[in-house]
């Protein structure tokens, strides 16, 4: 079986990184505002973006565990903590952190990626990507307070059907976002889909990053203008190549679903859903053991996936001060149970 230590998607259609050095139009230094919450500078070799290209990076089985979020449209400029560090009304914001930890609810600023700061309408939303409660509410608050007080449960807002594609564009966190993500952010919006720009999504090496919602796909190092993204999802696909994982699932789940994808040519977006999942190792191991178990059809797919810390320390993002390790993921053996058994098709690598 394969690991999903060695893949890394390209940045461009030529390999090459785009020279960009200015910010954008919501970007623009205000009075008290630091020079840094603007991204400068280019993709040099010293971006953790551009190291971990070179490093192989894979994006495999790094989707966090949110799985509802509350997005506030909100310009700029954003600083690094950009919910505390924006327009957003201080008190507001610091009640709107503390009520999001609380609930495990990720709060995200956002913005469109044409520059039309003037036209922005105060939108919020709540958007949920559980199993059963998948769906995005969106509301225009009077005030931002209005945003800390509301229910965060689909009862306020007009839904939206269809996807939503946030990316990462938080150059005052980290300048491969903003470098990477906004160029990608126009090309999704010239393609005709629903693109806003985000504050940070995590994974900064991984630029550019996107979360698809509702429906919780998080994706990295994707490509050009995110034609294959958009192509996928429209076919209610995955865009395999650049999957980082589906929010709300763990680690070993994501990456036992990644290879069993690959192995059994499952795209479709809620192919190969979750019965169950073991730990064989002792808790705190170095190196874990999972069996994960996925439906497939009449068949259930048996993923004994191992986890263990990689072999090189690196800095993770651009203002990283030491090395880390992370973990890497390696599908051992996948085996096929069940009374449809007969029918399933033979375990194949996907293209």
């Amino acid at each position: 079986m394969g690991s999903v230590t060695a893949r890394s998607g390209p940045v461009g259609d030529t390999g090459t990184v785009p020279d960009v050095t200015s910010p954008g139009p919501s970007d623009a230094t205000e009075p008290g505002r630091r020079p840094a919450d603007r991204p400068v500078g280019k993709l040099d070799e010293a971006r953790c973006s551009v190291r971990a290209l070179a490093r192989g990076d894979s994006v495999v089985a790094t989707a966090p565990p949110a799985q509802r979020w509350v997005l506030v449209e909100q310009p700029g400029p954003w600083g690094r903590d950009a919910l505390l560090q924006s327009r957003i009304d201080p008190d507001a914001a610091a009640r709107l952190a503390h009520r999001a930890r609380a609930e495990g609810v990720r709060v995200l600023l956002v913005r469109r990626p044409d520059g039309r700061a003037g036209t922005a309408e105060g939108r919020w939303a709540y958007v949920d990507s559980r199993p059963g409660r998948r769906g995005a509410w969106w509301s225009v608050r009077g005030s931002d307070a209005e945003v800390a007080d509301a229910p965060w449960d689909g009862s306020v807002g007009e839904p939206r059907d269809g996807l939503t594609y946030l990316v990462c564009s938080h150059g005052g966190h980290d300048a491969c976002c903003a470098l990477r993500g906004r160029p990608l952010a126009r090309g999704l919006l010239e393609a005709g889909a629903d693109v806003w720009e985000c504050s940070h999504l995590g994974g900064d090496r991984f630029a550019p990053n996107v979360v698809v919602l509702p429906d919780g796909f998080y994706y990295g190092q994707v490509p050009g203008d995110g034609a294959e993204l958009l192509a996928a999802h429209g076919k209610g696909e995955v865009a395999l190549a650049y999957l980082r994982g589906r929010a709300g699932l763990a680690p070993p789940v994501q990456a036992a679903q990644d290879e069993a994808r690959r192995e059994l040519g499952r795209f479709g977006a809620d192919d190969l859903p979750v019965r169950a999942q073991s730990r064989l190792t002792p808790v705190g191991a170095d190196i874990e053991l999972w069996a994960v178990t996925l439906v497939d059809g009449e068949c259930d797919a048996v993923v004994v996936v191992q986890g263990r810390p990689s072999v090189e320390a690196a800095r993770l993002t651009c203002s990283a001060t030491h090395d880390a390790h992370t973990r890497v993921w390696e599908v051992l053996s996948i085996s096929l149970s069940g009374s449809g058994q007969a029918e399933a098709r033979a375990p194949h690598t996907a293209g």
